[in-house]
């Protein structure tokens, strides 16, 4: 029985990997670098961008790097109109696993600036009792940013579960000793994600509410 439920937010909760890939592959043309294909680009959704980018472009130089970093929020923000859209059913959804007593929180490759963007546009931030980000602690696959949500919400890791759409994601609850489940509709085979332990893997957002729903959560702080 899981008490704290811990989202992704790109390719789990909100539908993003085109803009994500779109944006990617015009910041490396502005640098002068290959652009990957749009598969290439979405594999590394989840990661930091620094670490995304360094994955990508193995041989590109710091400055390249740090240029590419600057084209691509250029892109994301102002230049790319891709559209992004939460996954059907994650507003109610939310409500839901709320209802039935379980916290929830967000830990996510995005920067604190871009999530709180994301945040202003949507009524969801209330859902969330915790969040952070990859350029406020460490980059998935490491497990820092769940160590820090089960220190501030003092829920213990065998009560707490990691929802994502990427290995990067389901590795990160391995390290901090949780449970993972994925998210099949992402960016991630379903193969490559039960390889990384996760315990289902859902092919919607309804089903992995449907999961928990299931008598797979108790109410925090009863």
């Amino acid at each position: 029985m899981y008490q704290l439920i811990i989202f992704d937010w790109d390719g789990t909760i909100m539908d993003s990997a085109q803009k994500i890939s779109n944006c990617i592959q015009a910041s490396a043309r502005d640098v002068g670098l290959d652009a990957p294909t749009s598969e290439q680009a979405k594999s590394i959704i989840g990661l930091g961008l620094i670490e995304a980018l360094r994955r990508l472009f193995p041989s590109a130089s710091d400055s390249q790097i740090n240029a590419m970093i600057g084209a691509y929020k250029h892109h994301f923000v102002t230049a790319d109109d891709t559209e992004q859209k939460l996954f059907d059913g994650v507003a109610q959804g939310l409500q839901l696993l709320e209802d039935s007593g379980a916290v929830l929180a967000v830990a996510t490759g995005k920067s604190r600036v871009g999530l709180d963007r994301a945040f202003a546009g949507l009524d969801l931030t209330h859902h969330f009792i915790a969040s952070r980000c990859a350029d406020e602690t460490r980059s998935k696959p490491h497990p820092q940013m769940l160590l820090e949500i089960l220190d501030f919400t003092a829920i213990d890791p065998d009560k707490a579960i990691m929802v994502g759409d990427t290995t990067f994601d389901l590795d990160m609850a391995a390290n901090a000793q949780m449970a993972g489940l994925g998210a099949g509709y992402g960016v991630h085979s379903e193969q490559m994600l039960l390889d990384s332990k996760a315990l289902a893997v859902m092919q919607n957002f309804n089903d992995i509410i449907a999961w928990f729903l299931d008598g797979r959560v108790e109410k925090a702080y009863a």
